[in-house]
């Protein structure tokens, strides 16, 4: 059954790879939308597909997204575009707040236009400093102050309310940093890589003592295909990610030892915000739907050091 897709944040880390897993299918016509703000054109799909088209729009302009969906007849819409990234989230919040105008035009356009379902990707963040481990989609206290999680907060309450006021459906994506082959240096796992793969210092904010889990981007693309494919989580919220915690100090270990790296640990100063001291996602909704064991940590941060590798020596 053909289907047409948007996807903004499309030349991002998991739309770019989300991107290239759609195009596989020849039922499946995709429209990326993205303004390269964060993103690539390097994560886009291979021209050798001829069913997708990439447009650079800013979706918090109306006037920009407006005719794309109003003349796209989409089906689906994955909603990922946004401001990510600590230090560029701390430095300008009032860009992370513009996200709110973004996520009111994707939800209004698809309410008007005939769009089944908005699959939208939320955050970690959305829990702030865990009053219970591990977090569960039930639990979602707002004690963070940082705008990124306010925004998915209310883009969250933007969703639910769509759905009770105009029959939108939704799904509800909180993602628990996923890496890979296209994430970019502004996240903890891809940095640390390409630090040891260059034998450079591997710095870490504060102690290193912080934990985070870390989810393989194959894990996060085959959970939430399930879920546009077979409607899982329809009006719902789920976690995607890992459950096994390692705290960020024990992770820049793992990756010297993994890439036999001559980098040494450099602790810088602690940051003042964001940097939460624990994360540990409650999957048991993600695991039922999957079906399978995820990606070991070692396993995945190999797949993305081959990867990285191989494409240095193309370039």
């Amino acid at each position: 059954m053909k289907k047409r897709i948007l996807i903004t944040g499309g030349a991002g880390n998991i739309g770019g790879s989300l991107s290239r897993r759609l195009v596989l299918d020849n039922d499946n016509h995709i429209t990326i939308v993205d303004n390269l703000l964060t993103g690539s054109t390097d994560n886009l799909p291979d021209k050798k597909y001829t069913n997708w088209r990439y447009i650079n729009s800013n979706v918090n302009d109306y006037s920009d997204i407006s005719p794309i969906i109003t003349s796209g007849s989409f089906d689906i819409i994955f909603h990922y575009a946004a401001l990510v990234g600590v230090h560029r989230t701390l430095a300008h919040p009032k860009m992370v707040l513009d996200d709110i105008d973004g996520l009111k035009n994707i939800m209004s356009l698809a309410k008007n236009t005939g769009v089944k379902r908005v699959l939208f990707s939320s955050s970690s963040e959305i829990y702030g400093e865990p009053v219970e481990i591990p977090q569960v989609e039930a639990t979602t206290p707002l004690n963070s102050r940082l705008p990124y999680a306010i925004v998915k907060n209310v883009a969250e309450a933007f969703c639910k309310a769509y759905h009770l006021e105009y029959n939108l459906n939704y799904t509800i994506f909180r993602f628990f940093n996923t890496y890979g082959p296209l994430q970019s240096n502004d996240f903890v796992m891809s940095r640390f890589i390409r630090q040891a793969l260059g034998n450079k210092n591997i710095t870490i904010h504060g102690t290193g003592e912080q934990t985070r889990t870390f989810c393989f981007i194959d894990d996060n693309l085959d959970a939430t295909l399930l879920a546009m494919n077979e409607d899982h989580w329809l009006n719902d919220v789920v976690n995607i990610g890992s459950d096994v915690e390692i705290s960020v100090v024990d992770l820049a270990k793992k990756i010297i030892e993994l890439t036999s790296s001559k980098s040494n640990i450099v602790h810088i100063e602690a940051r003042e915000e964001g940097d939460m001291t624990r994360r540990q996602p409650d999957i048991s909704k993600m695991r039922h739907v999957l079906k399978r064991d995820l990606i070991s940590l070692d396993k995945g941060i190999m797949l993305t050091v081959d990867s990285i590798v191989t494409r240095q020596r193309s370039s």
